[in-house]
């Protein structure tokens, strides 16, 4: 691959909902520029962004992928994305490296969930937009009401750089309005513009022209006086205004035909903000190497990968050592890749705002800062989602017990939006994501990759045990086996201590009947029942436990005496005590369209929620509510359902809270079937 000029590379992320085109449109830039003889498919699974088993099984992307695209003397890195919700991580590590967001919209479908999540993602990155209408060629296909449609969602002017000659099956070309030429056919051949078209043309260029005058104040002062601009100008003007964001380019293509493709090419090397548009230093050499690793991958015969962008630079491959500022540690650059796909490229130079890839760097993570130690101030990194759906893992084999836990750490290297973790309440070993799909595809990765095969449950509930007033007890551990015997007599009561002060501890024993050295041995046995629980087997909190009176034996009375009677007596105080179950309580923020807002109320209703409150926000509604976590395990999925993938959510935990005594019932019930199973087991 050739050695391209920071002024001649765009970094462009194909955004969109899934199914929009945005891997089919990457393959036809690919073929159009001639670095492929043929073009893959989807469905076929040949694609060169797809290039993962699961994305050929499940014929979608589920990872971001590097395109680089070679077009007269310039090279475009495309980054395609997945559209699916579940995989939002890749879109946020993808902004973070781009210099416009390319919008995907169906032709036939118009504005989806996918497409507002991309226009949310490019605003949060603050990068300039496009809009590419595709799918032009199909049947029902509707520009017109596509543009209307962008008009509303975008609340900004939006302003087509093409015009689509014919529609549906006879979908011919496009107009390039700067050029005033027709760009026809899968070659894109340059033609004159049909004489009933050109009307049209002149009043959509004129639109054009006012949108370019608006990217500087000069080019302004110069339409007013002049009442147009000419092409050097209305080129200049365009940039600057995408750039700026004062409007919203909209072009259009079949991508699957090949029509439109030649004239988005052009109009990403004359319109796209090159790297240093949107600041930066020039690529001298002389402002330090600064890369920015914004995604790693995991594989299991040559290690691990990191993509990174060229913050500064030139960077070298050979031997370029740079420090991993988050880590304080240096990094050994040997090699430079640069990727299409899966296709590892090697190159000798990346400029300032290039995108390329090293292999096994030790300490480097998603996220971090790669930079010389004159320059080694980190960058802001990619906040990744909090991950909503969560599944217990339950290792099929000891073998796959013993490989579970690095296994999982190198899958959630790759994607920073999955969490592994064990539940210190549970014991279970929890794998957290954004949905059901996307921790299905962990899952299936587990196994395709690391050899490990497990089974997956809902996870168990967290809950806790207390009390609710005072209870006392007296027991006597005896135990004579011939030779030296057991004996301790303790006599003890329980009460609630305040929330969150835990436990705590009094000795009440006067007059010696119990000796002192003993109180560490009965306070062992009363945590040993605190963390197993009494009622249903979960933790207890909140106790005060008093020690007030007891026997011991000069004999006999040993530590682990006292530390099994402590145990026997702690229980039956506990049971005296009006023991109860809490459940841990979350804070719900949920964000939905208005049109969809009483049916998620009425849907809260049923969880045992607490409204908290109802905010108006934009076109959208914030509902704030407090429910139990047990019922709110596979929210996503139900929200996802309730609004056609539109509303989202966040929680936080709140609090404990009783569990109301029928539901408890049922859950102590199952509680002692479960002990019973296992004693009939042993």
């Amino acid at each position: 691959m050739k050695d391209y000029p920071t002024d001649r590379l765009r970094n462009v992320a194909l955004l969109g909902h899934n199914g929009s085109g945005k891997t089919t449109f990457s393959e036809a830039m690919l073929f159009a520029s001639g670095a492929t003889t043929r073009m893959g498919r989807v469905e076929d699974g040949t694609t060169t962004s797809d290039y993962d088993d699961e994305e050929k099984r499940r014929r979608q992307s589920l990872n971001l992928s590097i395109i680089p695209v070679e077009w007269k003397d310039h090279k475009i890195n495309l980054i395609d994305t997945p559209g699916y919700p579940d995989f939002i991580g890749e879109v946020k590590s993808a902004v973070r490296v781009a210099d416009l967001g390319l919008i995907f919209v169906d032709a036939v479908a118009g504005i989806a969930v996918g497409t507002e999540l991309a226009m949310q993602s490019v605003e949060e990155a603050n990068i300039p937009r496009a809009i590419m209408i595709s799918g032009m060629d199909r049947e029902n296909a509707n520009y017109a009401r596509i543009l209307a449609e962008l008009q509303e969602a975008f609340h900004q002017t939006v302003v087509p750089l093409f015009i689509p000659v014919g529609a549906h099956a006879q979908f011919s070309g496009v107009i390039d309005l700067l050029s005033r030429k027709y760009i026809k056919g899968p070659k894109g051949e340059v033609a004159d513009i049909p004489a009933d078209m050109k009307q049209e043309v002149d009043a959509a260029r004129e639109k054009l022209i006012e949108a370019a005058a608006e990217g500087e104040d000069d080019l302004m002062e110069k339409f007013f006086d002049q009442g147009t601009l000419d092409d050097e100008d209305l080129k200049r003007g365009l940039r600057s205004a995408i750039r700026k964001k004062t409007f919203v380019p909209v072009m259009c293509a079949a991508a699957s035909a090949g029509i439109g493709v030649h004239a988005t090419l052009f109009s990403l090397i004359n319109y796209a903000p090159a790297p240093l548009d949107r600041g930066g230093d020039p690529d001298d050499g002389q402002h330090g190497t600064i890369l920015f690793v914004f995604k790693t991958l995991a594989d299991p015969f040559v290690g691990k990968l990191s993509l990174f962008r060229v913050m500064a630079g030139p960077v070298h491959g050979g031997d370029t050592r740079l420090t991993c500022v988050r880590a304080n540690a240096e990094e050994r650059l040997s090699t430079l890749y640069v990727l299409r796909g899966k296709e590892q490229i090697p190159v000798t130079e990346l400029h300032t705002g290039d995108i390329g890839m090293a292999a096994k760097l030790a300490h480097t993570q998603t996220g971090d800062t790669l930079a010389d130690k004159a320059h080694a101030v980190p960058l802001p990194g990619i906040q990744f989602p909090n991950p909503l759906f969560n599944v217990a893992l339950n290792p099929k084999s000891k073998n796959d017990t013993a490989k579970l836990s690095p296994s999982l750490a190198r899958i959630c290297e790759e994607d920073p939006s999955l969490i592994a973790r064990t539940d210190p309440v549970t014991k279970e070993f929890i794998l957290s994501g954004m949905g059901q799909t996307h921790v299905e595809v962990a899952i299936t990765k587990l196994h395709s990759k690391f050899g490990v095969d497990v089974e997956s449950s809902v996870p168990k509930v967290p809950y806790q045990e207390t009390i609710t007033k005072r209870g006392q007890a007296r027991y006597r551990h005896k135990k004579q086996t011939g030779g030296a015997g057991q004996f301790a007599e303790i006599e003890m009561a329980v009460e609630p201590s305040p929330p969150g002060a835990g436990y705590v501890f009094e000795w009440k024993v006067f007059g010696g009947a119990i000796s002192s050295s003993f109180q560490s041995s009965i306070e062992k046995g009363i945590k040993q029942v605190m963390e197993t629980g009494v009622i249903a087997g979960y933790p207890i909190h909140d106790v005060k436990c008093e020690v007030l009176d007891g026997k011991e034996h000069p004999v006999d009375s040993k530590p682990i005496a006292f530390e099994i009677a402590a145990r026997y007596v702690f229980r039956e105080a506990f049971s005296q005590a009006g023991p109860i179950l809490l459940e841990p309580i979350y804070r719900f923020t949920i964000v939905v369209p208005e049109a969809n807002a009483g049916d998620v109320m009425g849907h809260l209703n049923t969880k045992r929620a607490q409204v908290i409150g109802m905010d108006p926000r934009g076109n959208k509604m914030v509902i704030t509510a407090d429910a139990p976590l047990a019922e709110m395990q596979r929210y996503s999925t139900d929200l996802r359902s309730l609004t056609q993938g539109r509303g989202f959510y966040e929680m936080a935990f709140q609090r404990y809270a009783p569990v109301p005594p029928n539901l408890a019932q049922g859950i102590i019930a199952a509680h002692k079937a479960e002990m019973a199973g296992k004693a009939e087991e042993e």
